[in-house]
């Protein structure tokens, strides 16, 4: 009843999970990864043990495959299972077995494992798979749009529920501490991948650092549509406002908000923060 997708991005050095269930809170059960040393993604009658296990093994060494071996090997219930796997070096794996519900199954590729089971038919997991392949940008955006498009060729049979993005990064999370660089759920929505990407597109909003392209100078045009939308916010009162009360105002808002990633200096504003003030 699920269908995930585990990728690795080798510039970056990011590994991830992304999926999709007719279950609740599928992110607190299918997702493991850990910087350095791989992804797994466990599902279908899911043993979670094969999260920590799979991660433990893959810092010992051992390759996609070989982890995929030794979950297997003593596990009674094994031809229930489905999961994948990606490994420090990027290599992929994928198992599902004999008894998971169809239809089930999953594809290999170059730094990616999609699986599924439950689903209309194998389309879902060929969507996925390409998709993953032919998209350019960063690991969690391409997870996220093979997912989506998972979901468009035919997704769960049995419908929709809730969907997680997991991606790890070395110092990737909040201020570097540890390595969640991206750990978002969605636990029950009729919509969940959508809203998935909505959460993401926020997320990158708060968290990734400012464009250079995208920083500008507060005069002009930009200056006066910066106060429009700070009064219109209720950090800015009064008709006559000096330029110095604008920047402590545009502060506030900043540090209020939670905009603290793209503080930039003084007469100087990133437009992303502009265009958020405008739309909501």
């Amino acid at each position: 009843m699920t269908f995930s997708i585990v990728g690795y991005d080798p510039i970056e050095k990011e590994w991830g999970i992304a999926v999709q269930s007719k279950f609740l809170g599928v992110g607190s059960v299918v997702p493991w990864a850990k910087a350095g040393v791989g992804a797994v993604a466990t599902q279908s009658y899911a043993n979670t043990s094969y999260g920590p296990k799979g991660l433990e093994l893959m810092a010992q060494g051992k390759t996609a495959q070989e982890v995929l071996e030794l979950l297997i090997a003593d596990d009674p219930e094994r031809e229930m299972r489905q999961f994948g796997i990606i490994d420090a070096a990027g290599n992929a794996a994928s198992f599902t077995g004999k008894e998971c519900y169809d239809w089930a199954g999953g594809l290999t590729g170059a730094h990616f494992a999609a699986q599924g089971n439950i689903l209309v038919d194998e389309k879902t997991v060929k969507a996925m798979a390409r998709v993953f392949e032919e998209t350019e940008g960063t690991l969690a955006a391409r997870l996220l749009a093979a997912l989506d498009a998972g979901q468009e060729a035919g997704g769960d049979s049995r419908g929709m529920q809730s969907a997680a993005l997991f991606v790890v990064k070395e110092a990737g999370g909040y201020g570097g501490f540890n390595d969640r660089y991206v750990d978002l759920r969605v636990d029950d929505h009729r919509a969940p991948i959508k809203e998935l990407i909505r959460l993401y597109q926020l997320q990158q909003l708060y968290f990734a650092p400012s464009k250079p392209e995208r920083i500008v100078t507060v005069e002009g045009k930009v200056k006066a549509e910066l106060m429009v939308q700070l009064e219109r916010w209720g950090y800015l009162t009064g008709d006559i406002v000096g330029i110095e009360e604008v920047y402590r105002a545009l502060t506030n808002f900043i540090h209020t908000e939670n905009f603290e990633m793209r503080v930039q200096q003084t007469g100087l504003i990133d437009l992303e923060i502009l265009e958020f003030m405008k739309r909501n």
